[in-house]
């Protein structure tokens, strides 16, 4: 009795393992589609659209988490891949970029005063806004999509993230 009820049960196991196994490959995990400074400039041209850098350091904690927590939310990527061109760059080991007339750490101009950085520029790569520090996904989210819907230029962070923001994208990230 105990035996038989010993391979019920494996039997049972078995069934249930192989009903999950499955021999077509697994979808691959959504990701934020990253240029370099040089593409995204590139690509404007061709194609605007907005673009945001995360400026980072192999040596930055929360360099670290930012792209552990932020970077693979799924609204996150979703938003990013459709409105921005996203850039990572290390300035210690990538250096300065030239794009066009004028270098990104012309553009810049001593606005970066830690890492991570954030920084959201327009369609033309002209600098909106850098934003020194970890972003949570939400916070990201609600800064991505202020800038990205242009809604920078009608109200101010604040009403944009009480008002508008929860009528837009009803709270979609945690």
């Amino acid at each position: 009795m105990k035996h038989t009820l010993i391979l019920l049960l494996a039997a049972a196991l078995t069934a249930t393992m192989m009903a999950f196994k499955t021999d077509e490959p697994k979808p691959k995990t959504a990701k934020i589609q990253w240029v370099t400074l040089e593409e995204a400039y590139k690509l404007t041209k061709k194609k605007p659209r907005k673009v945001f850098v995360d400026l980072y350091t192999d040596w930055c904690g929360w360099c670290k988490v930012m792209d552990k927590n932020t970077f693979t939310n799924v609204e996150v990527i979703g938003y990013v891949n459709q409105k921005y061109y996203a850039v990572k760059h290390n300035p210690e080991k990538d250096g300065d970029v030239q794009l066009g007339n004028t270098t990104f750490k012309t553009m810049l101009n001593g606005k970066v005063t830690g890492y991570p950085t954030t920084v959201f520029m327009d369609e033309q790569m002209a600098v909106i806004q850098p934003l020194a520090g970890y972003l949570e996904p939400r916070m990201f989210h609600q800064v991505a999509t202020y800038f990205g819907e242009n809604n920078y230029k009608k109200e101010p962070f604040d009403k944009y993230k009480d008002s508008t923001y929860p009528k837009l994208f009803a709270q979609k990230t945690k």
